[in-house]
């Protein structure tokens, strides 16, 4: 008798013929029209199985399971109405995913019949729940420790990625939350293959040959083949095959996929990683949002948005391309500077001091440097650093 049902119709007369009829095989609650309903599953929930009459004002049947669908999925909806013409029914089924529609005039016998069986799909649905819940929950700890005994920096960098997923999901609302975060814990599955060196210097931020960078991009493509294999990780699989996919349809994999058409999930995951990696080589959280934003048509502008509303990121840079002699104090550079001999100089990411302007003010006299100089350059200074420069060549991010 622990599994409840909710019999809700707008007749109080029928509601208690409910009661005589059926309180002694079945755990019975009653509601008197769709609101009531809705706060019963709030206060007493949760129900095995939901009969709900289709012509009721306010909210009708068809309305109100919807709305059980959404909070409620695993409670078994059944439609009891006079009006049996094929539409509503359609309507029901496609709307509701109602498990049985039955028609007025309903026998206590068959009624009761019904609801025996509502019951035992309910029992299916929570035992395939808690199945499925152990098996792929199992299955995925032992993928996630594989990756943590194997290549503990792809780990580390997945935890990351998830805790950023995780706050990006939030800010979306995104429906399928679970996935998008299984995907971001599983993201870097694929990089069991990729050699450590190879992955030691994706993680320091450092360039590929050409034939280390092949090998790494193959990284999505076998954590693809590796997840599809489970059951119900289908779409999680389809979000790491696309976590390189860029938004304007360049990137891996190589396709015709762009822009909406890429998974949302992927997307989200695609501007987590790239965070992650501006993060790892040390840019501040304001300066490595300029570069999410240098990047046209890499990331869904919506996500990028997200992100900067979900981790609080209030102050922005802009990126101006000055001489040498208008460096000030406190920009900080956006690219490597060089010697026209291609000499290191001065790091991307270093802050300019007035140590810094004088050996790059010296190098420019005497050897001379490759220039425009790009640097981050905060809003408010921005000003007085135009009114400099009024001819000079500048993008704004």
């Amino acid at each position: 008798m622990n599994e409840k049902i909710l019999c809700v119709d707008d007749e109080p007369n029928i509601l208690e013929a409910y009661r005589r009829t059926l309180r002694k095989r079945f755990n019975l609650d009653l509601a008197l029209g769709g609101e009531e309903a809705l706060r019963a599953i709030a206060e007493r929930g949760p129900y095995a199985v939901i009969v709900a009459d289709m012509r009721m004002p306010g909210m009708n049947g068809i309305e109100l399971l919807v709305r059980v669908k959404q909070i409620a999925p695993l409670t078994v909806r059944m439609m009891l109405t006079g009006n049996a013409d094929l539409q509503t029914a359609v309507q029901a089924v496609n709307e509701g995913h109602i498990f049985r529609f039955l028609s007025k005039p309903c026998s206590p016998e068959d009624f009761a019949k019904a609801l025996e069986s509502g019951l035992e799909q309910h029992r299916l649905l929570v035992a395939e729940r808690q199945l499925l819940s152990q098996t792929v929950g199992g299955a995925i700890k032992v993928l996630v420790d594989v990756l943590a005994m194997l290549k503990p920096q792809a780990f580390g960098r997945s935890s990351e990625v998830r805790r950023i997923v995780h706050k990006i999901c939030e800010q979306l609302q995104v429906e399928n939350a679970w996935a998008v975060e299984i995907a971001a814990a599983l993201c870097q599955i694929g990089c069991i293959t990729v050699p450590e060196k190879i992955l030691a210097k994706v993680y320091r931020g450092e360039s590929l040959s050409p034939d280390e960078l092949e090998l790494y991009q193959q990284h999505p493509k076998v954590g693809h083949e590796l997840i599809r294999n489970i059951p119900r990780l289908e779409e999680v699989a389809e979000i790491i095959g696309y976590q390189e996919k860029l938004y304007n349809g360049k990137g891996f994999p190589q396709d015709f996929r762009a822009g909406q058409e890429i998974p949302l999930g992927a997307r989200i995951l695609k501007v987590a990683l790239d965070w992650t990696a501006l993060m790892a080589a040390g840019l501040q959280p304001e300066m490595a949002f300029v570069h999410l934003r240098q990047r046209q048509g890499w990331y869904d502008p919506q996500v990028v948005e997200a992100l900067k509303h979900a981790l609080e990121i209030s102050e922005e840079y802009a990126v101006r391309e000055v001489r040498v002699n208008q460096l000030v104090d406190g920009m900080i550079l956006a690219e490597d500077v060089r010697s026209i001999h291609g000499t290191l100089l001065c790091p991307k990411g270093q802050e300019i001091t007035p140590a810094v302007r004088h050996r790059l003010r010296n190098y420019m006299v005497n050897v001379g440097i490759q220039g425009p100089i790009r640097v981050f350059v905060r809003f408010r200074d921005l000003l007085e650093l135009e009114t400099q420069q009024p001819d000079s060549t500048s993008a704004s991010f």
